[in-house]
């Protein structure tokens, strides 16, 4: 019987997981430089936690299950309502705000695998909770920026928008909540056929070629600040959504003063769900081609949605699988340093039991070590040893062990000396 990973998986060897652990441990630095505090959420949820923030229909893309006593569980697909859910459980009467979090997790869903979209996949993202906005929007941008830009990602463009503008032309002209959200979601697909199809085809979704014909205008608007005139002169008839105009020129003064020049102003970036209601962005590699998005953002009340007190909500997840791709397609490879700090090498049978104490000496001082433990012959420890580019190999010898001595090589330089046995953790930490 053959076994075989299920489909939409994969497996990660030595060094893929050391180019992703590199990947992660930066980006946890940058996290951690702007106040967050990480958290973990379990791998999966109440399916009524999903179905709440996303509709019925999202059941058809996820892997969900009844336990054992018949409870509706899934593995969850996203993490940002297990966020909210933890908000509620842990957080919402007792910290103080605002509350700075960060996750890194897999997630899974039921979706046919392709190029850079798995079934399961990992995501690294961020909340911000409770934080005034637009100065706290502006802050989240900037982490996620910086994020990206730490990782040698440097063609990477932030693309903004605020929903509030849309919703106040839908609001203006009195426009119903399920049409509202079915041109939303169009929208959200950036499919510029279909939208243009949806709303000037034979049976447009709006029927109101006033409106139809300022939103195909509108989302067509894409560029620097200077597009923002051209925002006004559409909108200038209508007052609903000027308030959400203005906060967007708020939000591009302050990325300014957080030192954000990689964005774009991108009236087309839409979110297909209610609960999302201010600053939305998204962040493409154009290098990556139809996998160019590799991070989605905005400003939310979910919190509001599972029955909470109306907070302020800001984060962003970024496909940390794609970051991985970017990085790949638009970094000089780099050589890793070899896992280990030291390998130990015994030469004969009779020195083995020193060769361990010396070994597990060292791991305890805190070097990474290795040591033989299948008797091999010296010249295939030497080729080992020069495989995996170990800077340190100490040679122990039964002469050398006699004189209380053992030989540390350094295999880099290809100098080599006998050091005694009790100062071999100062020589190898160089004191």
């Amino acid at each position: 019987m053959e076994f075989t990973r299920p489909r939409g998986t994969r497996d990660f060897l030595f060094e893929e997981m050391r180019k992703r652990k590199q990947a992660e441990g930066t980006l946890r630095k940058i996290f951690e430089s702007y106040g967050y505090q990480e958290i973990k959420t379990p791998l999966f949820e109440e399916l009524s936690l999903f179905t709440t923030k996303s509709g019925e229909e999202i059941v058809n893309q996820l892997y969900n299950f009844k336990d054992k006593s018949d409870r509706e569980l899934t593995l969850r697909p996203e993490i940002t309502a297990p966020v909210a859910r933890l908000y509620l459980n842990e957080l919402e009467k007792t910290a103080v705000k605002p509350i700075k979090l960060y996750y890194y997790g897999s997630c899974f869903r039921y979706e046919r695998p392709q190029k850079g979209r798995f079934r399961q996949f990992w995501q690294f993202g961020c909340e911000l909770i409770g934080a005034k906005t637009p100065q706290g929007e502006a802050e989240v941008i900037a982490l996620c920026s910086d994020a990206i830009k730490s990782l040698g990602i440097t063609s990477a463009d932030v693309n903004i928008n605020h929903l509030g503008i849309i919703r106040g032309l839908f609001k203006h002209f009195e426009i119903s909540t399920e049409t509202q959200r079915e041109i939303m979601v169009v929208i959200d697909k950036g499919d510029k056929d279909l939208l243009i199809e949806s709303l000037s085809g034979d049976e447009p979704v709006i029927d109101n070629d006033e409106l139809n014909q300022i939103l195909l205008k509108l989302i067509d608007l894409v560029g620097d600040k200077s597009i923002i005139g051209e925002v006004e002169e559409l909108i200038a008839p209508y007052d609903e959504p000027k308030e959400a105009l203005e906060q967007l020129k708020e939000l591009i003064s302050l990325l300014e003063a957080f030192q954000v020049q990689n964005y774009t102003l991108n009236l087309g970036v839409a979110r297909g769900l209610d609960y999302y209601t201010g600053i939305v962005f998204e962040i493409y590699v154009p290098e990556l081609g139809a996998q160019k998005q590799i991070c989605g953002g905005g400003s939310y009340s979910l919190v509001k949605l599972f029955g909470g007190q109306e907070v302020e909500s800001t984060g962003f997840a970024l496909g940390f699988d794609r970051l991985m791709n970017a990085i790949e397609e638009l970094t000089d490879a780099e050589e890793l340093p070899s896992h280990l700090d030291v390998y130990v090498a015994p030469i004969s049978a009779d020195v083995r039991v020193k060769a361990y104490e010396i070994t597990q000496t060292l791991r305890q001082n805190g070097f990474k070590t290795d040591v033989d433990l299948n008797g091999k012959k010296f010249k295939k420890l030497m080729n080992y040893a020069d495989k995996i580019k170990v800077e340190k190999m100490i040679i122990i010898g039964a002469n050398d062990l006699a004189e209380g001595k053992v030989t540390v090589k350094d295999m880099v330089s290809g100098d080599q000396e006998l050091v005694d046995i009790d100062n071999i953790v100062n020589h190898i930490k160089g004191e």
